[in-house]
């Protein structure tokens, strides 16, 4: 019997309805509705908690308030239905991502390769060149890699906790992590949001990566700029005294560079194009064989048992994978760094993405997502007023739809006849959908990319938004190079 060709549903094929009963107040109603309940919620009752729940239950009543529009418009049951289970589905890989990471911060914790990181890192990175260096080093791993999510999920949790010991904010931190590996992400071939942008707007990859150079390394420098700024003059109390620290970490874990051949491999599998599922999966197990070879005490403390053996040993990684793992140093500062929440400490981020989908899929479903693009456009006549209608469509579908690939697919749909009825190249479409829609995805908490470096790098998105710099400079670039007409390059006659 010979196997079906079955191919998954990309994002390029993603359906845009229609619905050409519904007005653009009506269609407001749900957002209006949502941003609301988000307002109240998060400002006068739960603050930084409400992530752990309430929010979630908040994009529920938002995908309710959408339906009884919906419902009042003649937008069956089962066509809402349908549209939410398709935007679960697409989000299916990521959720799993989210499990393996979580699983192999786990086998990471206890193997000792993250302590090894920071313990190395501690004596090499002065709070002076930190953040800048943070950039850098997650902008090349991320351009190699075309993976923002793997960059975080990998460098920046060990560069997240490097930070925290020399005494940086955890939101700078996380914030320069943030701009480099978006950087990276937006600039690299490997990339799918750079391969998508071009494919909606009929352009080519490496003329969309061409062109994008002229906003993204000026935002890059700019950026870059800030953070030795700010480093230079981060109070640290003078240059910290870590001998105490470092000591810890060695007291506590056995600490050796060979422990580093295990994130190589896994950066090796993804720049061989190895899928990052794969790759993740291959990293836990690694980790898991790193830490019974390296670390038995902590494997026998985590799994209670007074000897090494087989079973303890299977019980003590499981227990890493799963649940929440913590190592005890004789430092109570470095006790809260050495913990791990397993698959278990990804499952509110989870929880979010699933009710972000919902939220998006009946607003997908009733034509409201179009129906706002389509009167954003109608709003601006000029140039300069289509490249601004294109960066809030951008932004609003982020925020909207929850959605990274949305947010690029929906204007790309939307804008591209208008791009070329002004006679402008596709390249200008491209890379506004990539400098407003791909990097600002992850300054909105309930969006998946929000959601996921929040829940990976365990700092909440409200912490390092304003220290993402790269991510919401980005719009305002492109934006001020479309007001003095810098570079827009026209459509020439083949």
């Amino acid at each position: 019997m010979e196997s079906q060709n079955i191919k998954p549903r990309e994002p390029q094929d993603e359906n845009i309805i229609e619905n050409k009963e519904l007005n653009i107040w009506e269609a407001l109603i749900p957002v209006i509705a949502l941003v609301g309940m988000l307002f109240y919620n998060v400002y006068f009752v739960y603050g930084d908690d409400a992530l752990s729940g309430s929010n979630q239950f908040i994009l529920l009543l938002g995908g309710a308030v959408a339906a009884i529009v919906g419902f009042y418009n003649k937008v069956s049951y089962k066509q809402m239905l349908d549209e939410v289970a398709e935007n679960i589905k697409s989000t299916s890989g990521a959720i799993v991502i989210l499990l393996l990471v979580g699983a192999l911060a786990g086998t990471w914790l206890i193997s000792g390769i993250i302590p090894s990181m920071i313990y190395y890192g501690l004596q090499i990175l002065s709070p002076s060149i930190f953040l800048a260096a943070c950039v850098i080093i997650c902008a090349i791993i991320s351009i190699a890699t075309g993976s923002s999510w793997t960059t975080s999920a990998t460098v920046g949790i060990a560069l997240i906790g490097i930070g925290e010991t020399l005494g940086i904010s955890l939101g700078m931190t996380a914030g320069a992590v943030l701009s480099g590996a978006y950087f990276g992400d937006k600039m690299s071939p490997l990339s799918d949001t750079t391969n998508l942008a071009p494919a909606m707007a009929g352009g080519e990859l490496f003329s969309h990566i061409k062109y994008m150079t002229i906003t993204t390394v000026p935002t890059i420098t700019v950026t870059l700029i800030i953070f030795i700024i700010i480093g230079l003059n981060i109070d640290t109390m003078g240059t910290p005294d870590i001998s105490d620290k470092l000591e810890a970490i060695n007291g506590a874990f056995n600490i050796s560079p060979w422990l580093f051949l295990v994130p190589a491999a896994v950066i090796f599998l993804i720049i061989k194009k190895t899928p990052p599922l794969v790759a993740l999966l291959v990293g836990t197990l690694l980790g898991a064989v790193a830490a019974i070879i390296a670390q038995p005490n902590i494997i026998m403390a985590v799994a209670e048992a007074e000897t090494l053996t087989f079973q303890s040993a299977y019980k003590g990684v499981m227990q890493a994978i799963t649940v929440d793992t913590a190592v005890e140093t004789s430092s109570a500062e470095l006790n809260d760094l050495f913990t791990a929440g397993g698959m278990s400490g990804m499952l509110n981020t989870i929880w979010l993405i699933i009710c972000a989908m919902v939220f998006g899929g009946v607003m997908d479903a009733i034509g409201a997502l179009s129906r706002i693009s389509k009167s954003v456009l109608n709003l601006f006549d000029s140039v300069f007023g289509l490249f601004l209608s294109t960066v809030i469509s951008c932004l609003g579908l982020n925020a909207l739809a929850s959605d990274q690939y949305l947010a690029i697919v929906v204007p790309g749909r939307m804008y591209k006849k208008a791009f070329e009825d002004k006679g402008l190249a596709p390249e200008n479409l491209s890379r506004t959908l990539e400098d407003s829609g791909t990097v600002t995805s992850v300054l909105i908490p309930w969006n998946t990319c929000g959601a996921y470096q929040s829940g990976v790098l365990g700092v909440p998105v409200m912490d390092y938004f304003a220290y993402a710099i790269f991510n919401w400079l980005s719009p305002f670039t492109t934006l001020l190079f479309a007001a003095f007409r810098i570079k827009i390059k026209q459509l020439t006659s083949k």
